[in-house]
């Protein structure tokens, strides 16, 4: 199924209706302020291994998830007052921060290392919905086969129609992935330059 939402003023309606299906255990594309993510419900564990399936990705490979603000962060992360400084003056924005996790944090996309990676995408579908539902969405970037990001909801619907409950059109994007930034133990360090200035932390 595929929706088309208003990527400036997202209809209420049709952000209830994904909600539900996240809720319900679905797994959704979705738009975000850097590439179409694919996700679940964070707590949603036959969804993540799903989503481990689709991308035909290693179970030892960490997933992202999307918080709905920076108080929210806290509660699946370890944030030091310098982390939540930084995190204030760059979110919502196209970096991915990578924190010590906390227990709520499902095992599952937790490899080996304590860490998880989260972002809070500047995108109003994507803000609507993980407000809506209340709880993180699981975010990896939607890719074809060979790798590339593929922007056109069109496009995406042709391959990923019948691996997914329901597709969010938020019209073409100008894909690049996010920038991302590790904070933990104050120390910073880039571990990916992507979409948005990362000279301060460099």
């Amino acid at each position: 199924m595929m929706l088309s939402i208003n990527s400036q003023n997202p209809q209420t309606r049709l952000i209830k209706k994904v909600s539900d299906i996240l809720l319900d255990g679905g797994i959704v594309i979705y738009p975000t302020d850097t590439v179409y993510g694919l996700g679940c419900n964070l707590f949603n564990k036959r969804g993540i291994e799903k989503i481990y399936e689709i991308k035909k990705r290693s179970k030892k490979q960490p997933l992202s998830f999307i918080c709905a603000d920076l108080k929210d962060i806290s509660k699946y992360a370890q944030v030091t007052d310098f982390a939540y400084k930084t995190m204030k003056r760059y979110l919502p924005g196209p970096y991915t921060f990578i924190l010590q996790a906390s227990r709520v944090v499902p095992k599952i996309i937790l490899p080996k290392r304590q860490t998880t990676g989260i972002r809070i995408p500047d995108n109003r579908i994507c803000m609507a919905l993980v407000a809506e539902l209340g709880q993180p969405i699981i975010s990896t970037s939607v890719k074809t086969d060979n790798d590339q990001y593929m922007n056109d909801p069109e496009e995406i619907e042709k391959a990923f129609k019948h691996r997914v409950d329901v597709i969010i059109n938020g019209g073409v994007l100008a894909s690049e992935p996010s920038s991302i930034i590790s904070l933990i133990d104050d120390d910073v360090e880039v571990l990916r330059v992507g979409k948005g200035d990362v000279s301060e932390f460099m």
